[in-house]
């Protein structure tokens, strides 16, 4: 019997347990459906390219993409201890404070920019930030790069000569303009959730971790979360849990599982053939993704990480890591970014642009003519399409159908467009086009409306920041209440991003470890 069962370990999943367990007298059990973060090039900064595909995903796939030319497209989902913090690229950033008051101004009480700021703080160890809004001595490690690409920071200046300003700082409060990116880094190595949250406490008497179990369904009994059911080996086997039961398997795993549970719209779960619990039209709707197309320069020389694949170049970088603790291993290879306009009537930016000192790191995305090449991603930060995350059976080894439905909505193709147009322009600056000896993809041809609608239709992809499966709110289609509650079941929260009502205007995990930071003050306060 234990007191709070944590259902995902991923981002959110190891803050959850990490935080709960601080109460000495109640017993916490974390239970992740993969391996522990074991693998070798999760803890290497560099390793981040290697995570889109393999053991420690789900391999997911969406279904057909209706505006992306009836395209199924990879959907990497993380399935390891720590989570997308494990796998990603390691890049920090919260989002506008306008994100966040736009979450309170829609009903979700307490979650506003001034509310929310302080678990940022508490959550963070800056290693050049401080004061009101960075912390230092915090669990998550957030850094400048040791070893920076010159090539990153020629992206940079050559984002200053189009007319952006250099921002010190993306999580001041301003995003606007370019800079290296900060990112989940210590001293060289990643710092994911499950290595700065929960490794340090794993020992706690009153925290178990366990790995490799899949549950299957939330146990549901008169209204109320009593524990969940568990894959152990070959038997299924029930955990009770005394005070609550807390879901944290991100926007695609908790919608799911909801609905595993009987918990979602009923018509769908009948129709699945799964026994309702609890009808709840919210459950798997308002799925929503940052969706981006790169841009692919080949290089006039060796300027770029590619040069890395041959044997003695990664034999080189491999014994400056081990030495020196510096050099392209310690490298995120997404460094440089930037945020900036497509639609000058938005109050704040509304592209975000990533640069990779590189070709042939993102999935799908190719090499080059002569091999040394370099990739700039951009995507429309606030999505006005939505999707769906649904069942494909009541099996829980069956993946659920992931439909984002990109680019349903003209304006998010409109500012697609924009953010292609944009990049090329920051390929031919001048101080970044003395590395450049053509434009790869899209390339000159693409002209007319017609040629990058095109484009964006045949080769933009998810930036992997799933969000609004289980929104918080208080209108008929929000699945928790601003205390991340499940509405209509008792002791049973949702505390991952897929409360976000809307996705933040950034990457999404900062965001993520701070929603569970909130929610386990929340969960500490209510006992």
């Amino acid at each position: 019997m234990y007191d709070y069962v944590i259902a995902g370990g991923g981002t959110a999943g190891c803050v959850m347990a990490a935080r709960l367990s601080e109460m000495a007298d109640a017993k916490v059990l974390l239970i992740e459906a993969g391996p522990r973060d074991r693998d070798p090039y999760i803890h290497m900064p560099v390793g981040f390219y290697k995570m889109t595909s393999g053991p420690l995903v789900w391999g997911f796939e969406t279904a057909p993409a209706r505006h992306a030319n009836g395209r199924r497209l990879v959907y990497p989902q993380a399935r390891v201890l720590g989570g997308g913090s494990s796998i990603n690229a390691e890049i920090y950033t919260r989002g506008c404070p306008s994100d966040y008051d736009g979450w309170a101004a829609e009903g979700c009480t307490g979650w506003s920019y001034d509310e929310i700021k302080a678990y940022f703080v508490k959550s963070e160890d800056n290693n050049r930030l401080s004061g009101p809004l960075h912390g230092v001595g915090g669990p998550l490690a957030v850094s400048d790069l040791i070893s920076p690409s010159p090539l990153s920071l020629a992206f940079v200046q050559g984002c200053m000569d189009i007319g952006m300003p250099y921002n010190p700082d993306f999580n001041s409060g301003n995003q606007a303009g370019c800079a290296l990116y900060q990112t989940t880094i210590r001293k060289g190595r990643r710092c994911s959730t499950a290595a700065g949250f929960l490794k340090p406490v794993e020992k706690r008497p009153n925290l178990t971790v366990m790995t490799d179990r899949l549950v299957r369904r939330v146990v549901i009994e008169k209204g109320r979360a009593r524990g969940v059911e568990i894959v152990d080996g070959r038997e299924v086997r029930r955990i009770e849990a005394e005070r609550e039961v807390i879901v944290t398997a991100g926007a695609i795993g908790s919608p799911k599982l909801l609905m595993l549970s009987g918990i979602g719209p009923a018509a769908h779960l009948r129709e699945k053939g799964v026994a309702v619990s609890h009808d709840l039209p919210g459950v798997g709707q308002n799925l929503h993704d940052h969706f981006s197309v790169d841009i692919i320069w080949q290089l006039n020389g060796p300027h770029s990480y590619d040069k890395y694949k041959k044997l003695h170049w990664r034999i080189a970088a491999g014994l400056q890591y081990y030495l020196f603790n510096s050099g392209p291993v310690t490298s995120n290879i997404v460094e440089g970014g930037a945020f900036w306009w497509g639609d000058r009537a938005a109050a704040t930016p509304d592209l975000q642009f990533h640069f990779l000192a590189g070709a042939g790191v993102e999935e799908g995305v190719g090499s080059v003519p002569g091999g040394n090449g370099a990739t700039l991603n951009s995507y429309f930060v606030r999505p006005r399409s939505r999707g769906s995350v649904t069942l494909r059976s009541a099996d829980p080894a069956d993946p659920p159908i992931v439909d984002p439905n990109s680019l349903a909505e003209p304006y998010d193709l409109d500012r697609t467009i924009d953010g292609i147009k944009i990049g090329q322009e920051i390929g031919r600056s001048r101080s970044f086009s003395r590395f450049v000896a053509a434009e790869h993809f899209p390339g000159p041809q693409c002209r007319t409306r017609t040629d990058y609608e095109a484009v964006a239709r045949s080769h933009a992809r998810s930036s992997y920041h799933p969000v609004g499966t289980c929104k918080m709110g208080v209108d008929d289609m929000a699945v928790v209440d601003p205390q991340l509650r499940l509405r209509g079941v008792d002791r049973l929260r949702v505390c991952d991003s897929s409360v976000m009502p809307k996705v933040v205007s950034s990457n999404t995990n900062a965001t993520a470890i701070a929603i569970a930071e909130k929610a386990s003050d929340m969960i500490k306060g209510n006992r």
